[in-house]
């Protein structure tokens, strides 16, 4: 293929263009220095042009008119990795390329581009037909090009070919959305006159992130295969292309640029079809001028914000860099993994479902055999008494069965309970003393240590408050006596439901108010009211389930306060040693830490430099500003 003498856009339209680059040029400076220093990693967009187009619309021919190189050309994909061109009007006769990629810098001779390409292609996603979103940057620095960076991506196919992978598609529709998403691109969407506009993938996925079009640019190929009718399509602009539109020839063969542009104004004047068509729109030297204008504008836009976020990070990094280390300040941003740190909040929910298990355990199952364990209890105690008088054996005996038969569940819960805040202590002394390795080794097996002893004491005690339940039946809650009451307003109803008095056929069951449908079948055969109304007197009596939750609340928050506010002091005891000194020898930064210090410095260098770097150039979007009016 014939080697292009010089670019189209530039013969057309030179003066134009170069009197434009002198405007915008220092403003690309500022972006590829920004580019240069990565604060893209920091969570700062930068504004780019990114080409998008479904496969053989004719992308690699503009992008070759525009910066004067011959790009790869293949069946199938052409550009398998975001390519990135960086074109810069030189004056010097001799043109300087070169292709920066996995952190080299290759220079190329013009020749050669195509293969060079395809080569560090291959390095980058592999030989094949693979594709990868790691970029490479081609740079093309030559007389009479335009000053302008675009992202060339892959072409948008819907059936993978040999070679390609089943989900080509999608990883080609991912690569797209990453670069076209930002609110700070520029998309271009290179369309061919061929096909109808709305049908184009790449119209689809711009409109998903630019439903208006605010930031769409489109470019139609192919306009000498399909000139009849495109007038109108332009014009209506069914696809919303906010931007715009230029429609170009493109070149045929091995025509020279030179020849290409003569050939496409000579098209556009004496086709039937387009030579009505507004000049203004038509031309790879009208899409040059285009694109750069838009380019300028972009960035003259995007600056302010890019200073301010600048800025912003790096105020962040030098008044609070422990959010390097720790990942966020204050009190509840500090843990970003849930409410598992906060532990007043846990403390809560978890006796919430301690009192939820106690009540809906079968244990304490209120219905079923319903006074079965009190009659029994009852006529175990049966001795030489007064009638209705309750035998305090009979009380203690069903009492101390109810408290075993659930002790299991506060033990338990005991034990979950420290289990949780030794995993809290852990984990704020892993994240508060990260940065020295010795000091957070001492401190975390100190702690432990102490975790472990309370959790012991903590337990017995708990032990007991199960114990204690068991001796009386005692209680000055004047709740109960309200409680009580309301439960033995139901008792003359409950035992004429058993009597079945002037009731045929016999009822099997009751609702008893608290309890819910009680069987009472199995009562009849204990036909005794005294014994029924004694057994039911004694079943309203059994609270103990309540205060066994309160008394486990008021114990482990003592505890747990005991451990924040005084038992600590045992570990400081502990790291300052008996002469004081010890504590010394454990501010030894661990290797890890010492790395996240370095890179917490290049950081706030790297914002530094972009903030200075930007800073000098802000002025000149007042003058930009200007000559655009």
């Amino acid at each position: 293929m014939k080697q292009p003498k010089v670019v189209g856009a530039a013969a057309a339209q030179a003066p134009i263009i170069s009197s434009f680059n002198d405007k915008i040029r220092p403003l690309l400076d500022v972006i590829d220095r920004l580019k240069l220093l990565m604060v893209m990693k920091e969570g700062i967009q930068l504004p780019a042009i990114v080409v998008v187009g479904d496969q053989s619309s004719g992308k690699s021919s503009v992008l070759e008119s525009l910066a004067g190189v011959n790009l790869p050309r293949s069946q199938g994909i052409c550009t398998r990795v975001p390519l990135i061109i960086r074109s810069q009007n030189h004056a010097r006769p001799r043109p300087e390329l070169y292709l920066e990629y996995n952190g080299k810098m290759v220079p190329v001779e013009e020749p050669q581009i195509a293969t060079a390409i395809n080569i560090a292609t291959d390095e980058v996603a592999g030989p094949g037909k693979s594709i990868s979103d790691i970029p490479l940057t081609l740079v093309v620095r030559k007389d009479g090009v335009p000053d302008l960076t675009v992202v060339d991506l892959p072409g948008i196919i819907r059936v993978p070919v040999h070679g390609q992978p089943d989900n080509i598609y999608k990883q080609i529709r991912v690569i797209i959305m990453q670069y076209i998403t930002p609110k700070e691109s520029i998309i271009l969407n290179v369309l061919s006159a061929t096909v109808d506009f709305s049908t184009c993938e790449s119209i689809r996925m711009s409109q998903q992130v630019d439903k208006n079009g605010e930031r769409t640019f489109a470019v139609v190929t192919k306009v000498d295969r399909a000139p009849e009718g495109l007038v109108d399509k332009v014009t209506a602009d069914d696809v919303n292309i906010g931007l715009g539109y230029v429609c170009v020839r493109n070149r045929i063969g091995d025509e020279y640029y030179e020849e290409a542009r003569k050939e496409e104004a000579r098209f556009f004047e004496t086709n039937a079809h387009l030579s009505c068509i507004d000049k203004s729109i038509v031309g790879v030297h009208v899409l040059a001028q285009k694109l750069v204008q838009i380019q300028a504008n972009a960035i003259a836009k995007c600056l302010p914000e890019i200073v301010k976020n600048i800025s912003a990070k790096l105020d962040a990094n030098l008044k609070n860099p422990s959010r390097n280390f720790f990942g966020g300040g204050g009190e509840f941003d500090e843990y970003p993994e849930g409410n598992m740190k906060h532990g007043s909040a846990r403390f809560v929910e978890m006796l919430n479902r301690l009192s939820d298990e106690l009540h809906n355990c079968e244990e304490s199952n209120l219905s079923k055999d319903f006074l079965t364990e009190e009659i029994k209890g009852l006529e175990d105690a049966k001795g030489i008494e007064l009638r209705n008088f309750h035998p305090c054996e009979a009380f203690l005996g069903i009492l101390r069965r109810k408290v075993e038969r659930i002790s299991y569940l506060p033990i338990k819960f005991s034990e979950k309970y420290w289990d949780y805040i030794d995993d809290v202590v852990m984990s704020v002394l892993t994240r508060q003393w990260e940065m020295y390795y010795h000091l957070k080794v001492f401190a975390k097996g100190a702690a432990h240590n102490l975790v472990q002893k309370l959790r012991e004491e903590s337990i017995n005690r708990v032990k007991e408050i199960v114990e204690i339940e068991k001796l009386t039946g005692y209680t000055c809650n004047p709740d109960y006596m309200m409680e009580w009451n309301k439960f033995m307003n139901q008792q003359d109803h409950f035992i004429n439901q058993i009597s079945g008095t002037n009731m045929w056929p016999l009822p099997c069951s009751v609702n008893l108010q608290g309890f819910g449908e009680i069987q009472i079948e199995h009562l009849r055969q204990h036909w005794n009211v005294s014994i029924l109304q004694q057994a039911f007197d004694l079943k309203m009596r059994m609270i103990f389930k309540v205060r066994l939750v309160d008394s486990m609340a008021l114990h482990l928050r003592y505890h747990v306060h005991n451990l924040v506010h005084n038992d600590i002091d045992e570990i400081v005891k502990k790291l300052m040693g008996p002469d004081g000194h010890g504590i010394k020898m454990m501010l030894v930064e661990s290797p890890a830490i010492v790395a996240k210090r370095e890179k917490l410095k290049n950081i706030i260098k790297v914002l530094k430099e972009s903030k200075d770097s930007v800073a000098m150039i802000m002025d000149r979007i007042v003058a930009y500003d200007a000559y655009l009016v």
